[in-house]
């Protein structure tokens, strides 16, 4: 059936499509779920991570934008419950801890992207 009352302006039809890909990245499945301040907080670690300068807690709880140290540490510490992120210590450096995503967190991404790709390829109405 075809939508009469659709967009005409391409700026329209772009934003729309832009919140259809949003409504798919919300969709979490069972387990992960997250308030947007935790992914907020794990986009940030893994986003480091991938670009090969792993964030250390200390960092973290540092990013101002994202809240309070309290608040930061806080949400650091559910993600690591939620077994999202992990720490590491490097040899000779016991102080400093990088926060390293977890397989889930590297499968939950790996999902993001197939559903973001399915739906960019789903016909517009």
């Amino acid at each position: 059936m075809e939508n009469t009352n659709s967009p005409k302006s391409p700026f329209a039809s772009a934003y729309l499509r832009f919140l259809q890909l949003a409504k798919v990245i919300q969709a979490l499945p069972d387990g992960m779920e997250m308030d947007a301040n935790e992914q907020a907080l794990l986009q940030a670690v893994v986003l480091r991570w991938h670009e090969n300068s792993p964030m250390t807690v200390r960092e973290a709880i540092a990013l101002a934008d994202l809240g309070s140290p309290a608040t930061l540490h806080k949400r650091v510490t559910r993600l690591r419950e939620k077994e999202m992120l992990s720490t590491l210590n490097l040899e000779g450096d016991r102080r400093a801890k990088f926060l390293i995503p977890t397989p889930r967190t590297l499968n939950y991404f790996n999902n993001l992207g197939q559903s973001m790709q399915v739906a960019n390829q789903t016909p517009q109405a």
